[in-house]
């Protein structure tokens, strides 16, 4: 759930000059519009090798605007996030109702919406080794227009034959959207990192607010939609806006070209730290998919709401991580050495919130709306916290272990965050309807919170020692230093 307005302390306003990531030696960027010209060294905004944390001039630490490459950057990668998040979302409030007249059980309509997981997962993983064979824009565009394709195809399954014609049909047509929203997010993610290297998370942050609308905005249109013209309108709807983004992609998206990387996903993911980070990705993934089969369905038992407010309900999640989000991003990229300890709280304050979700019956907490609806508010600015820390984290961390700065380093790093987001969105649903049904509400949220709690307090636990063996480590180093010196001194008497 899954996604821009001009950063504190932007991004450097790069034209046609190589883009610099922090930390590191300088990398170049591909051409696009207006980047054959050679360097120059008067260009304005010009980094220094060492970034903007490291031993950087005057220069490199003035504020700097946006270049016209990273606006068109951000405008296509904020339309895209807005409506592949609208097309994805509105199948909610409609599709389960015309698939059961289609004679499609409950198991197989839930097995139509996970299959969109379980695929984005695998295609994750071969277009981030990929990307580079293919080509990030040829990549973005092409997966934008097949999603904007199937998800006009999707409005005339309704014209099918009852039974297995219809259900074949229907994850056929969801597989290919999902295959096709992995490449654009993959690539989009990629070139977003290629192009804003010193600013990642306050602009994956900030384009969180285009996806949390995307998301919020759908099911409400396509609900009215249904309503006013059938099944097959809202599909041919958003599916012909998804595609009218095309031909201005085409025009302003970089394209931006690199060599083939040696390493693999596995040598990245059986990094101890990025392992670690994947884990927390997971966490935070079937922590928000555990609540779209259960929370409905416990909102109009227990407090006998309308069904049409039970939507309102999703509604303060979604805005609060929607509107947290930016911020949170400015944050970790301002102190980028305390980025970590946004993603350990946030996961151990998600753990308390799922506790009080229901709240667990031990507490003898009475379950009200008011109480609930702030839970669901908290534990959207605390997924933010969680999740946003996680892409820069994982990247910095593959460049301290020998990768290459890159587009290839890139795509393994962007496609293995959508793989282990995948795997938690299959996962959390899949929980917490098992869960549901075998324990009720109250002790399934609880559950499912302990896995924040031990993927925050196993961060926790890492952070400290690795903060600890660097301070040995540079205490052995002054000691060595020392007996140096006094050894050379001794020779010289």
């Amino acid at each position: 759930m899954q996604d821009a307005s001009p950063m504190p302390g932007g991004a450097a306003a790069l034209v046609d000059e190589p883009c610099t990531l922090n930390p590191g030696p300088p990398t170049g960027r591909g051409p696009g519009p207006g980047l054959d010209a050679p360097r120059t060294d008067d260009a304005a905004g010009s980094p220094t090798p060492g970034g903007s944390g490291g031993d950087g001039t005057e220069e490199s630490e003035s504020p700097r605007r946006l270049s016209r490459e990273q606006i068109f950057v951000l405008i296509s990668a904020a339309s895209m996030n807005l409506g592949s998040m609208m097309a994805y979302s509105i199948l909610g409030p409609f599709f389960p109702k015309e698939a059961e007249k289609k004679g499609a059980s409950n198991t197989m309509i839930g097995m139509i919406f996970g299959s969109y997981a379980l695929f984005d997962l695998l295609a994750s993983l071969i277009f981030g080794k990929y990307l580079v064979c293919i080509g990030a824009k040829f990549m973005f565009i092409a997966g934008i227009f097949v999603s904007g394709a199937v998800t006009v195809l999707f409005g005339v399954l309704d014209q099918l034959p009852d039974g297995p014609i219809f259900i074949a049909m229907c994850f056929l047509v969801r597989i290919v959207d999902a295959i096709s929203f992995s490449a654009a997010i993959t690539a989009s993610n990629a070139i977003l990192a290629k192009a804003f290297p010193n600013n990642l998370a306050t602009v994956l942050g900030s384009l969180e607010v285009f996806s949390g609308l995307g998301f919020i905005l759908g099911p409400p249109l396509g609900g009215f939609l249904y309503q006013s013209f059938g099944y097959s309108i809202p599909f041919i709807f958003l599916g012909c806006i998804v595609l009218l983004m095309i031909p201005l992609n085409i025009c302003i998206v970089p394209n931006y070209e690199s060599d083939p990387s040696e390493h693999s996903f596995w040598k990245l993911v059986t990094i101890p730290k990025v392992g670690l980070v994947a884990f927390v990705i997971i966490s935070c993934s079937s922590c928000l998919g555990f609540l779209d089969p259960i929370l409905s369905l416990f909102v109009l038992e227990k407090f006998h709401l309308p069904a049409g407010y039970v939507g309102l309900v999703f509604l303060g999640l979604a805005l609060a991580y929607a509107i947290s989000s930016p911020l949170l991003g400015i944050l970790s990229d301002k102190m980028p050495n305390q980025r970590k300890w946004l993603l350990v709280f946030g996961n151990l304050i998600t753990a308390g919130c799922y506790i009080l979700l229901g709240p667990v019956p031990i507490f003898h907490i009475k379950s009200q709306l008011w109480l609930l609806v702030l839970v669901l508010v908290i534990i959207g600015i605390s997924a933010g916290m969680s999740i946003i820390p996680t892409f820069p984290e994982i990247l910095s961390c593959a460049y301290e272990n020998g990768f290459e700065e890159g587009l290839s380093t890139l795509g393994l790093v962007s496609g293995l965050f959508g793989a282990m987001w995948s795997v938690g969105a299959f996962m959390g649903p899949m929980l917490g309807g098992f869960l549901y049904e075998k324990i009720g509400f109250e002790w399934a949220a609880a559950i499912q919170g302990l896995w924040s709690l031990i993927s925050g307090l196993v961060m926790g636990l890492f952070y400290l020692l690795e903060y600890f063996r660097k301070k040995r480590s540079k205490s052995q180093d002054t000691d060595s230093m020392e007996e140096e010196q006094t050894d050379l001194l001794s020779g010289e008497s």
